[in-house]
């Protein structure tokens, strides 16, 4: 007699009871958010907890759950919160846990092989991403972890696909010499691939360089106009491989001129790349619409579901108008990985697999809260919910134009407000620290989650309105208590 092992409960009963439990908790939490603190600080014993070796035999899995009730649940970033406006995240939906659950059920997997449901839903997410972002259907596309996968995959298309040899066979030192006219084999330098952006950009831009081998010189940083967006003028006496526009910089909500950059792009003959991270979405939304106009033209477009779209993290998008150029980009089939030659005694081939458009082989069901999210609340709602925010941002913005005490750094370009407390005599350094100080006050006492920014080398509280939970009246408190604390810490 064998004796074989499996990870399978030997008390299914058991395991189901505590299911059914950590279901029902999950949504009481989720239902109670708003009586909750906005965030809550975990203390040293929390940290201290996480010492120490593997277990080496098995645990009773009510003590690991209540494990986690005490030491993980309550100490979340709190983005889930009504009150959580910092930096710019999404805060899910009960939906999105059953979808997750559903997901990790059947332990799935996406993007490969043939003659699998989970290919169709991601494809038709993706054919629905193109038809709410005004986007061909012909284009190519990938579901991703987020943006930094998505501009790493745009870029990469853009790298390969603008480059005057084969980039996926010589690497870059195989790039011909510049002005000189020497080849780079013949000691010639080589021509730099250069990618154009504007000051006020994602990191993860500089880190998709980074990763393609293009090095941080290859990004190259345009100014600003007032506004903070890119100046087109300074941009068109520059040369460039590609030129990245951003619909909603993270700092401030900023928008470039995306007409004016794609027809530069148009013009000069080079891939037009937008970070749309959260921005994208304001284009599902009737009377926002215009304000992210000309985006439909980029060559590659990344945008997350997670923070706008207020999906379950993780899950982003991005969308390739020349689908076989990002297929050139990815695509290597060795021979335990042969398809399109007809599976299980069919002829003809599946849907493409998805894993030929994106630098990953193993990828997660991400398309199925996706999928259940939209079918749920319909394309109206989000863009409701979109429009709600931008509603919300600028009710923020009147509330602090009311107050002589608050300063607002510049107008509301979408759905972020970056607005400090200032008082008389006090110079800006010493503003500098009593903003920050507010925004820790805030966020220790559990009242709300701002993040801080620094705008024209000043700081101010950075208030990101991407939440469907929010409602007036939290503003009002928002602005209420940052007054009182910022008298109260001024005075002390």
């Amino acid at each position: 007699m064998t004796n074989e092992e499996t990870l399978d409960p030997r008390d299914w009963a058991a395991l189901r009871a505590l299911g059914h439990r950590a279901l029902d908790d999950a949504m009481d939490y989720m239902e109670s958010l708003r009586e909750r603190p906005a965030w809550e600080h975990a203390p040293a014993r929390v940290k201290a907890h996480f010492d120490g070796p593997p277990p080496a035999e098995p645990q009773p899995i009510e003590d690991i759950y209540r494990e986690y009730v005490e030491y993980v649940q309550p100490y979340q970033l709190g983005n889930s919160h009504p009150r959580f406006w910092g930096w710019v995240l999404g805060s899910g939906t009960p939906m999105g846990v059953i979808a997750e659950m559903l997901a990790a059920a059947t332990d799935s997997v996406s993007g490969i092989y043939s003659y699998v449901s989970n290919n169709y839903v991601e494809l038709q997410v993706l054919d629905w991403c193109k038809e709410m972002l005004g986007y061909p259907l012909s284009a190519g596309g990938l579901l991703t972890s987020g943006c930094s996968a998505s501009n790493l995959i745009a870029l990469a298309v853009a790298r390969n696909a603008g480059a005057e040899f084969d980039v996926r066979a010589e690497g870059l030192t195989g790039a011909p010499a510049g002005r000189s006219g020497a080849s780079a084999a013949a000691g010639g330098a080589p021509q730099r691939l250069t990618i154009y952006c504007s000051a006020e950009a994602h990191s993860s831009l500089t880190k998709a360089v980074e990763l393609l081998g293009m090095g941080t010189r290859s990004l190259r940083r345009v100014p600003t106009d007032d506004l903070l967006r890119i100046d087109v003028a300074a941009l068109a006496a520059m040369v460039a491989l590609c030129v990245v526009g951003v619909a909603g910089t993270t700092n401030t909500g900023s928008i470039d001129d995306l007409p004016a950059l794609a027809d530069f792009c148009e013009r000069e003959g080079l891939w037009f790349h937008v970070d749309g991270a959260f921005g994208a979405w304001a284009a599902i939304a009737p009377a926002s619409r215009y304000l992210v106009a000309g985006m439909e033209r980029a060559d590659s477009l990344a945008c997350d579901l997670h923070k706008w779209m207020n999906l379950t993290y993780p899950v982003g998008c991005v969308l390739v108008r020349d689908a076989e150029a990002q297929r050139r980009t990815f695509s290597l089939t060795p021979s335990y990985l042969a398809h399109g030659e007809g599976e299980r005694g069919l002829t003809g081939v599946d849907v493409p697999w998805l894993s030929d458009y994106g630098f990953e082989l193993s990828r997660g069901f991400h398309a199925l809260k996706a999928w259940m999210a939209l079918k749920e609340h319909g394309v109206h709602k989000f863009a409701r919910v979109v429009q709600q925010n931008i509603d919300q941002a600028r009710y923020l913005a009147g509330l602090v134009a009311a107050r002589p005490e608050l300063e607002q750094a510049l107008p509301v370009a979408l759905n972020i407000v970056c607005f400090r407390y200032v008082r008389p005599g006090l110079s800006d350094a010493a503003l500098d620290q009593l903003n920050k100080s507010i925004e820790l006050e805030l966020q220790e006492r559990g009242i709300a989650v701002p993040s801080v920014s620094t705008i024209g080398g000043r700081k101010y509280l950075h208030v990101a309105v991407a939440n469907h939970r929010s409602r007036r009246e939290d503003f009002d408190l928002l602005v209420r208590e940052v007054v009182r604390l910022g008298g109260e810490i001024a005075g002390a």
